[in-house]
């Protein structure tokens, strides 16, 4: 980071981290996310010009150890990392079992870096990390969809007395590859409707969402009155 910087130097660096938030920003609206193109904009420039205020304030850094004030510029960029964990923790959602924003709030800490490095005038290095982060933006995503994972089920049987008994149920989930982790059953009398609840786990891809062929094939049974499944999010 040289220490005399010319106004023409300051607009470049400008103009690069505002130009790394548009294209990062527009990859995480185009996606529907919390923090979009302005947001990602104002972070790479909030960065950019704390970084070009460090080297304005280099050439007062210089003063003697007996001097009344010590600066240590360092701490305004630390700071500026560490205040973006509070914007980044904002963009975490919980919803049941599901965590979304984590991908949102490591893009966001991701281009206060891109920031600090062209607002400290390595241009070249910030433009090779935008690069890298619109690579494991756009690029692996469809990897990631393709990636086996565990996904977990919540599956609930309501049957009259004709209907199948529990050991036909788990006999036709054992068939697909389920894992039965949990099982309930609730009847009030032996007359009335059973109640069967199982905990399932299986495999399969990320982007998978499509309800498996066994639960089609317990609805079509005779004597099936309800089916409900709950599919959790990881």
């Amino acid at each position: 980071m040289p220490i005399p910087v010319s106004w023409s130097e300051i607009a470049i660096r400008l103009l690069c981290a505002f130009l790394a938030g548009v294209v990062i920003g527009l990859n995480r609206s185009e996606h529907g996310r919390v923090a979009g193109l302005r947001t990602s904009v104002l972070v790479c420039l909030a960065a950019c010009v704390a970084m070009i205020q460090v080297n304005l304030l280099l050439p007062l850094a210089g003063r003697p150890p007996n001097s009344f004030v010590m600066n240590d510029l360092m701490r305004l960029p630390l700071g500026i990392l560490s205040g973006m964990g509070f914007i980044g923790g904002g963009a975490i959602l919980r919803r049941d079992s599901r965590v979304l924003g984590v991908t949102t709030a490591a893009t966001l800490w991701f281009l206060t870096v891109l920031g600090l490095c062209f607002g400290g005038g390595q241009i070249g290095l910030g433009l090779i990390g935008a690069a890298l982060a619109m690579m494991v933006l756009a690029g692996l995503r469809a990897v990631e969809d393709r990636l086996k994972q565990d996904k977990r089920a919540q599956l609930s049987i309501v049957t009259s007395s004709a209907g199948p008994d529990e050991s036909e149920i788990r006999a036709l989930l054992l068939e697909q590859p389920f894992e039965i982790i949990s099982c309930g059953f609730a009847a009030a009398d032996a007359g009335s409707g059973r109640q069967w609840s199982y905990g399932l786990r299986w495999r399969a891809e990320t982007a998978e969402s499509r309800i498996p062929d066994a639960v089609s094939q317990l609805t079509a049974r005779t004597g099936v009155i309800r089916i409900e499944w709950n599919q959790q999010g990881q």
